[in-house]
Order: C-alpha cells, then structure tokens, then sequence
C-alpha cells in the first residue's frame, strides 16, 4: 500500500471510530440517571446494550438487532428481526418491545438506545395489517414516485411502535433516546421510523397524502382501516440525544487530515451523478476534499456489489487517464456495503489498468451491477470487517499538485 492509499485509509478509519457505538453511548450515560429498563434496536444495538449495562448493572434489557451483528450479554434477552426485509422474528421483536414498557409507571425511566436498521427488525403494525399489506403499501408508494419523506409518513401511521408508538406505549413513564443517526441531515423521526419521537405526521395527513397521490382505493382494507382513526396525540415527554451521526464522523474525518475540504452538501443522488462531481472535483484542482452522504443504485443487472463499490468505480472510468495522480476512497461506516463482505473501495489511475489486464471490461461490469469482481481484480476493495455501527457513508478525494 503506497502512501497516499495508507493516508486515506486512516482518515477513513477515523470517521468510523467518531462513530463507534461503545464509546459515544458511553460518553452519553454521564449524565443520564439509571433507568429501569433498557431497550436496544438496530445494527448497533448489541454495542450500545453492553456500554449501558457496563453503566448501569442488573438492569433488565432487551436487545433487538440484525443476524450479523449479534449480541453475547448474559441475561439479555436478545431478539433478532429481518433486515432489510422485515420478517417473523421483526413481528416478535416488535411485540417484545411493547409489552416490555407496558408495565412502566409514573416516575420510572425506559433507556431506548437506537440505531440504523431498526425500521425492519422491530414492527408492530396495528391489528389486521400483515407484512404482506406492508409491502404492497410500499410497493404502491414507490410506484407513485413519492419521496421518503412521504412514505415514511404513511409508514409510521401503520405502525404502533413508530413516530412515538414506543414512547406512547411507555407513558406515563419517561423514555430517554440516545440515537446513532444511519440518515443524512439527521432527521430524528426517520432513524428507525423514530420510535421515541414525534412522527412526521398524524393519520389524517397519511389519508390525505395517499388520496392526493390517487393511492387511497388501492390501499389494503386492512391499512385503509389502521389510517382511519384519530390521531394519538403528542408524544409524551422524554429526551432524545444524537450521539452519533454521518456529520459527527465527516467531521472527525477532517480532524484527522489537516487542510483538507469539508464539503458542506452531502454525497448523495444517484452514483452516476455523485461520481460525475467527485471527477469535477478532481480536475477543479489539487488537494484533499471530504464527503459524507449516501449515494443511491439503479439496479439493472444482477451483478455482485454495493452503491460505495460502484461509486468508485464509476469515478476511476471518469478519471482514467487525468494528468495528475490521484485516489478516491468511498466506504461504508458498517463494512459491509450492499450484500458484500466489503465496506467500499479504494481507487486510484491505475484501477482500470489493473482490471483491463486482469481481461475484464469495466463499462460491461457496471452495466450489469457487477463492481466488486472489476475492483477485486484490481486489488482496490476496502475492507475492514462488520463495524457493528452505520452512519451511512464516507468518500475522501485526494488530488496531487
């Protein structure tokens, strides 16, 4: 490894660390008093339990998280739900959760400790709603071309343990939220549908927003009827506290290489377009720029990678054969980017050679989806193992003088 590659790899690892669970929940619990129950849900959730029972002791827990990421805490209960796809054991997770508030009174306190990917391991939905209904809303959603801000609006009102369904059910107890953000610009109601806060909107804004978009017909029954109900009021009153975010860990990343350039937009957009930045970027002039964000793929083929592999890759054909040296560094803050064992990639002008002489052809590799074989070849994918954390992604530029 030259040492440019070396250099970008320890800002990269910087950034991760800001976002390491142990050490943020840690630094948070100073000042929290000792609840009576701990919850955990996402991938963080089993680093995050084992910070608050390092804290606070003999505390009853329950951890819910993803298979890859599981928990060894002696007397934890220790759930594990579907991910991305929301399934049987989400369904019992998000039934767990409920029930274990429920006996909470006035006075006592619910530690809910939240990360990335709970949407999907945790639902509760309301009676008569099943996860088949679930994926035809979303299905119809989609189709419709709405935003996610929209749909996650009718999401949380399906659902009773989103937008506040966990802090309701724990009334009249106080629910206090330490919150690892998975989502650029840190919007608390969509980290795990924000199951302590208050939701984007209530019931009647959903209906609304569904016969708007000319969805409400072709709901499910049983979702048209879950929409059809008054609003459950404000959530009750507790605390929310970010701890750690994709900012947080940019940030960090510019701590750790004095001079570069903080972009202050996220990466985000379709990589096609991020990628088309970045080589603009690199031929405004030399230095070192910094990126978070999260880049989205359309899915074309049925290739092997993720959206932080095909980024770089993208921007290695943008730049092939630009006049200055160069590295572009795009990672995942989970180490697992898509459904590979990789966090990203790690690019510089000679990848294409690399793959051109490994006999592979890179424009029909990302035409079919295909980046990490092209960049396996080229001895370029990052890898750094399961984090056991995700505040989405992080992209580090570097161009010579």
């Amino acid at each position: 490894m030259n040492d440019t590659r070396r250099d970008l790899t320890a800002i990269f690892m910087a950034g991760m660390r800001r976002a390491d669970p142990v050490a943020a929940t840690a630094a948070a619990l100073r000042d929290l008093p000792r609840p009576d129950l701990i919850l955990a849900l996402g991938k963080a959730a089993g680093a995050m339990a084992g910070a608050a029972l390092t804290r606070f002791p003999g505390v009853p827990c329950t951890v819910v998280t993803n298979a890859e990421n599981p928990a060894d805490l002696p007397g934890t209960r220790v759930m594990i739900g579907g991910h991305p796809v929301p399934d049987d054991g989400s369904l019992a997770a998000g039934e767990a959760l409920l029930r274990a508030v429920r006996p909470l009174t006035a006075g006592q306190r619910c530690l809910a400790l939240i990360s990335g990917g709970g949407s999907a391991l945790a639902v509760a939905p309301f009676a008569g709603v099943t996860l088949a209904d679930k994926a035809e809303v979303s299905r119809l959603l989609l189709g419709a071309g709405l935003d996610i801000r929209a749909m996650n609006l009718v999401r949380q009102n399906l659902s009773r343990l989103k937008g506040g369904g966990l802090a309701h059910a724990a009334a009249p107890a106080t629910v206090d939220a330490l919150i690892l953000s998975d989502v650029v610009g840190d919007d608390l109601s969509a980290i795990a549908s924000g199951p302590t806060v208050a939701p984007i909107g209530g019931p009647a804004e959903a209906r609304a927003l569904l016969h708007e978009a000319g969805l409400w017909d072709r709901m499910p029954e049983s979702c048209r009827v879950a929409l059809d109900r008054p609003d459950a009021g404000p959530v009750p009153q507790g605390t929310a506290r970010l701890i750690g975010s994709n900012r947080l860990s940019a940030e960090a990343m510019r701590a750790a290489a004095p001079g570069a350039t903080l972009d202050p937009a996220p990466l985000v957009g379709d990589v096609a377009e991020a990628a088309a930045m970045v080589a603009a970027r690199a031929r405004a002039g030399a230095g070192t720029t910094l990126w978070g964000g999260e880049t989205t793929v359309v899915l074309r083929g049925d290739g092997r990678g993720g959206r932080n592999q095909e980024l770089a890759l993208r921007v290695a054909l943008a730049l092939h054969g630009f006049d200055r040296p160069w590295a572009f560094l795009s990672g995942g803050t989970d180490g697992r980017d898509g459904p590979t064992d990789a966090a990203g990639a790690l690019v510089d002008g000679g990848t294409l050679d690399r793959i051109a002489a490994a006999g592979l052809d890179v424009e029909a590799m990302l035409a079919r989806n295909d980046s990490y074989p092209a960049l396996a070849a080229a001895g370029d994918l990052l890898m750094t193992g399961g984090t056991g954390t995700n505040v989405a992604d992080l992209q580090i530029l570097r161009v010579a003088e």
